[in-house]
């Protein structure tokens, strides 16, 4: 394949080049000057030998290491313009999808708004992208500061991170595969997280343990409210067993600094379980245990945020929910347990701090290159109103990184405030580890849910609420490989987790299962 395009290139350009460019046989052209008989440097840009084919287009270079296909990637400016099928997939510099990624110049063909050749990116303050350096690797060098690599920050029209970037101008949020918000022209977005598993549980009955399925099928539409600028709308749909819509959000600006007011579908209150994609999820899944008897989700919500202090360093945010019956997956869909119709509703506060540097709680937890020094952590507390109990609620979560290393910590608690009351409790740990810079990660967590026995409860109640003390123990760890940049990755995840047996039984019972899953996130 690389031979055909490369003869009908050569059969091209040599038509095609001026006369005193033609070469005689004792290797001088017309003019007279001295010039060798073949090209001498295949990878000098320079048309040694003066036939109009410069490099790997020549016909003198075919054979040599440096022209063969295949064996890097196709992905920064060099790459795209060297006459070579770097990646070996049978596109050649500019017919190769690849050499029109963020970042990446050569092949941007004239002004859309003129014929003057496109801006340079060094004009824009972006360093040129030379030699083994991709668009990956600009984020937190060349003056920017890791801190606006999100959706939601990407796209609120302040420099979050005070690094002299706004938004798509800051190169977390331009060249991050991972944000949808500034890919290509401006204007609405679609993402989509494809994943595929292979699992094995070891408890079930032989013959019967393996499975093959999409694990998940995100699609979400994102981007900018028409005419309202630093505004942000989010749909977010799981299309695994049936279409269904799974978050709304819209955030619009009240201030130059960075304050807003949002609504949204009613769930993640304070943990960030519940509102980091699936796509960003290092074990592949939430930790259910860590939210799920503390958000039960409400019919809509509303949410008024911002920062506090000039330097951009703490943050609040305000909230209250409300609406009938428990959350069901789909927005707008709620089912009614005993179907009891009383109103549910909440308020509750959160603060973030961010010690050193700077962090989101949207953020991704996957390590792709080194992090730099990070350290924050935000506290909330929330009064809920179920349908069948009141309690109040607290939540701590924490982050550090620091070059090839990321921690999280998480805490959750509630007081239920009826049937004698009862305390309940979740925490969870977690550890991103990168082993080879853009191609392997490790990742583990481990994580309990208690809850303290019930009293007083009716003869004849259907409430479901535990009547013993109850202890769910989870540990989980997983290797990532990241095979195609951060969107292709296949993942290998093990999880084991003990829980009682039933409510007459307190002997703990295991639960082990293996998983490998492929994932496409863009």
């Amino acid at each position: 394949m690389k031979a055909t395009f490369g003869g009908l290139a050569l059969l091209a350009l040599s038509a095609a080049a001026p006369a005193h460019a033609q070469l005689t046989e004792a290797g001088t052209d017309d003019l007279g000057s001295n010039l060798p008989s073949r090209e001498t440097e295949c990878t000098g840009r320079i048309d040694d030998d003066g036939d109009g084919l410069t490099d790997c287009a020549d016909s003198d270079c075919y054979d040599v290491p440096e022209c063969q296909a295949g064996g890097s990637p196709e992905a920064n400016d060099d790459a795209c313009s060297d006459w070579i099928d770097n990646d070996g997939d049978g596109a050649t510099d500019c017919a190769d999808p690849e050499c029109s990624g963020p970042g990446l110049t050569v092949c941007r063909g004239s002004d859309p708004n003129g014929d003057a050749p496109p801006r340079p990116l060094e004009e824009e303050g972006v360093p040129p992208i030379r030699g083994d350096l991709t668009a990956d690797d600009l984020i937190n060098q060349s003056g920017d500061v890791q801190g606006e690599n999100n959706d939601y920050l990407c796209s609120d029209g302040v420099d979050n991170d005070g690094d002299g970037r706004t938004d798509c101008a800051d190169f977390g949020c331009r060249f991050d595969p991972q944000v949808s918000v500034c890919t290509g022209s401006p204007g609405f977005r679609f993402s989509v997280v494809a994943g595929v598993f292979a699992e094995v549980n070891f408890e079930e009955p032989e013959g019967q343990r393996g499975d093959v399925n999409f694990s998940r099928l995100q699609i979400r539409a994102l981007g900018p409210i028409p005419f309202i600028h630093a505004s942000f709308f989010l749909l977010s749909a799981r299309l695994e067993r049936s279409p269904r819509l799974t978050f709304a959000h819209f955030q619009v600006p009240i201030s130059r600094r960075g304050h807003y007011v949002a609504m949204n579908s009613g769930s993640g209150s304070l943990s960030t379980g519940l509102i980091v994609s699936t796509a960003k999820q290092p074990l592949l899944d939430p930790p259910f245990y860590l939210f799920n008897a503390f958000e039960q989700g409400n019919g809509a919500a509303f949410e008024l945020g911002g920062p506090v202090d000039a330097g951009g360093n703490v943050f609040f945010r305000v909230f209250a929910a409300g609406g009938i019956g428990r959350f069901n997956g789909n927005v707008g869909g709620r089912f009614l347990p005993n179907g009891n119709e009383n109103f549910t509703y909440l308020a509750g506060a959160q603060f973030q701090f961010d010690v050193i540097g700077h962090f989101s709680r949207f953020d991704s937890p996957f390590l792709y290159t080194r992090a730099p020094l990070g350290l924050g952590f935000t506290a909330g507390a929330k009064y809920d109103q179920r349908a069948l109990e009141r309690y109040p609620a607290w939540n701590v979560y924490g982050q550090f990184q620091y070059g090839p290393l990321l921690l999280r910590s998480e805490t959750y608690m509630k007081y239920t405030l009826d049937f004698g009351g009862s305390f309940q409790y979740a925490w969870n740990a977690q550890v991103s580890l990168l082993l080879w810079e853009k191609n392997l990660m490790f990742a583990a967590d481990i994580g309990q849910f208690q809850a303290q026995a019930f009293s007083g409860l009716p003869n004849d109640s259907r409430i479901d609420v535990p009547v013993f003390e109850e202890t769910d123990l989870q540990w989980r760890v997983a290797l990532h490989w990241f095979w195609f940049r951060n969107i292709g990755l296949l993942s290998l995840r093990y999880e084991e987790e003990r829980l009682p047996d039933d409510r007459n039984d307190r002997t703990p019972d295991t639960n082990r299962t293996m998983r490998v899953e492929a994932q496409f996130r863009f």
